[in-house]
Order: C-alpha cells, then sequence, then structure tokens
C-alpha cells in the first residue's frame, strides 16, 4: 500500500442521531489529520435508504465501511477512539 492510495469510506447514519452526528464529525477529522487529500466519504442515511442499507447488510448505525484500498474492513460505532479506528481500518501502516 502506497502513501497516494485513495481511501474511500461509506459511512451509515440514522437520520441526525447524536452518534450518527458524532461518526460523521469524528471520521471527517481523522480524515482531515491523516488522510489528507486521499480520501473519500460517502454518507448514507439510513432512514432515506433503508433497502440499500439491508442489500449491504447494515443493521446497526453508525458502520463505517471501509471500501478501498482493500481489505474491506467495518467499524460500529461513533468513531471516538481515534487509534482503535486507525488500526482496524489498517491505516497505521500508512504511515499516517
Amino acid at each position: 500500500m502506497s502513501r497516494c492510495d485513495l481511501f474511500q469510506f461509506r459511512l451509515y447514519v440514522a437520520g441526525d442521531a447524536l452518534n450518527s452526528a458524532q461518526a460523521v464529525s469524528n471520521l471527517t477529522a481523522l480524515c482531515r489529520a491523516h488522510l489528507v487529500d486521499r480520501h473519500e466519504i460517502e454518507v448514507v442515511d439510513v432512514f432515506r435508504e433503508p433497502q440499500r442499507a439491508l442489500a449491504d447488510g447494515i443493521f446497526m448505525t453508525p458502520t463505517l465501511v471501509k471500501l478501498a484500498p482493500s481489505p474491506t474492513r467495518r467499524i460500529v460505532g461513533t468513531l471516538s477512539q481515534t487509534q482503535p479506528v486507525m488500526q482496524a481500518l489498517g491505516l497505521e501502516a500508512v504511515g499516517a
């Protein structure tokens, strides 16, 4: 994995619930700090797109899915603990 890999994230949220807002904020902060110009974030509101969430196997929110680079990984929660989140996403290996 090179330092210029593009990280693609999909974050499933439940409307404007507090934990969903926290997850969006925490992911945005993590990307701004460690993946400057190397990330894309798609936010999917399960209230607006329930069939998509079910088709993607999302049963809890907030759920973050790292789509690229491989391997795909999922994290459920507000993403408030930066170090474990980075480790789970494989970001510590990028020198992020």
